[in-house]
């Protein structure tokens, strides 16, 4: 029996295989640290379990409404007029199972087949394969190292055609922990100005992990708002990857579409979280300010370990938990045993000879690195990057 040609358009995610693969070594009783990790290591805040155990008790077990209740998405509002300066109404805000369902009803709402997305390299790994999902064409725009990861004005007005329908990236950025300054998204605005055909998708889902201050969103600039459509969740800033919950802010016409797409697939996210949600965005950022302290600590000391691995090259991320070395000195070098060809070769050499998990750097566009995360305990982290810096050491 044959399956669905929409399964050929698409690939599994790396960074679910190197979770499922690290699972198989633990199971097998192999020590292996993860640092492909892509959530907090911290537990969600008791605040907002308390809430999720009083919306149990208070019975909040029915169907809720598609969009989300009307109080999470006030509370939305709130938190994006307070953090943000960006004003919206609860028409505006679609509540999803975690930001990943919301950048797919986006797509999906938005790309026609043919229709041409832009996205720079590199990028979180669904963004492509959701729109080939859609049969959309993607066009990656590479960056580079030396221009911190960001993509310029030059390139993207080079990168815009007729056909270009959708601009998908991320800041804080994930891999690359690339941050976008008030300036450098003044000056795409400028761009997208004069391509009034373009929609914008901005992922804020790392907005609270930020070493480098306030985080700034393309939507606060008026001419762009109506084509903006701002993603974000209660993952990463709040340690709640598990519940599942994610959002959009956008025009009440993309917020129709998303609403209506959603409703077939999955219908209202889970009443439990919703009610925490509730709390969490309405209450003090305490918690996640305390988590963003310790980032800042692993990070100084991940950065001290590349400091002394020879031939990486690796720019200090402004935000998200990543790092993202430019690992290509190393392709064509051999420990005697295994002869390293590119990134998932190091990624595997990595995985099997040091016992650390990471991702490969093609599964974000960027052959040349690897994804290392530092959301992890300080005691795994020096184990984990000794390690890999042992590994390395024997690659000539």
């Amino acid at each position: 029996m044959a399956l669905s040609s929409i399964l050929d358009r698409f690939n599994e995610p790396e960074t679910l295989k190197m979770a499922k693969l690290c699972r198989q070594l633990r199971s097998e009783g192999v020590d292996v640290i993860d640092l492909s990790l892509g959530e907090p290591d911290f537990d969600t805040p008791a605040h907002i379990k308390e809430a999720a155990i009083k919306a149990i008790n208070d019975n909040y077990s029915h169907y809720t409404p598609v969009a989300g209740f009307l109080d999470l998405k006030e509370a939305v509002c709130n938190k994006l007029k307070r953090d943000n300066n960006l004003d919206y109404k609860p028409e505006n805000i679609v509540v999803s199972t975690g930001a990943k369902q919301s950048i797919a009803n986006l797509v999906l709402a938005i790309v026609d087949k043919g229709d041409e997305v832009i996205i720079p390299t590199p990028f979180w790994v669904t963004y492509s394969e959701v729109v080939k999902i859609a049969e959309g064409t993607v066009k990656l725009v590479e960056t580079t190292i030396e221009n911190g990861f960001k993509i310029t004005p030059e390139q993207l007005e080079a990168a815009i055609t007729e056909k270009t329908r959708l601009f998908m990236f991320s800041s804080p950025c994930n891999p690359s922990g690339a941050v976008y300054s008030k300036d450098e998204l003044a000056a795409l605005a400028e761009v997208f100005k004069k391509h009034p055909q373009v929609y914008i998708m901005s992922d804020e889902i790392y907005e609270y992990i930020n070493f480098i201050g306030k985080n700034e969103s393309i939507a606060q600039f008026d001419e762009l708002k109506e084509r903006v459509v701002i993603v974000n969740g209660l993952s990463k800033g709040f340690a709640m990857t598990g519940w599942r919950l994610g959002f959009i802010a956008a025009s009440a016409e993309v917020a129709k579409a998303c609403e209506k797409l959603q409703g077939q697939f999955t219908s209202g996210t889970n009443s439990i979280a919703q009610r925490a949600a509730i709390v969490a965005l309405n209450s003090s950022l305490d918690a996640s300010l305390e988590m963003v302290k310790e980032f800042t600590r692993r990070k100084k000391r991940v950065m001290e370990f590349m400091a002394g691995m020879k031939g990486v090259k690796c720019l200090e991320p402004d935000g998200a938990f990543y790092i993202f070395p430019d690992v290509s000195y190393f392709f064509g070098k051999t420990d005697g045993e295994t002869t390293i060809q590119n990134s998932p070769d190091l990624c595997m050499y990595l995985i099997n000879k040091a016992n650390v998990s990471t991702v490969m750097g093609d599964a974000f566009g960027s052959p040349n690195g690897l994804r290392i995360s530092f959301a992890n305990s300080m005691e795994n982290i020096e184990k984990g990057y000794s390690r890999i810096a042992e590994a390395l050491a024997k690659l000539n």
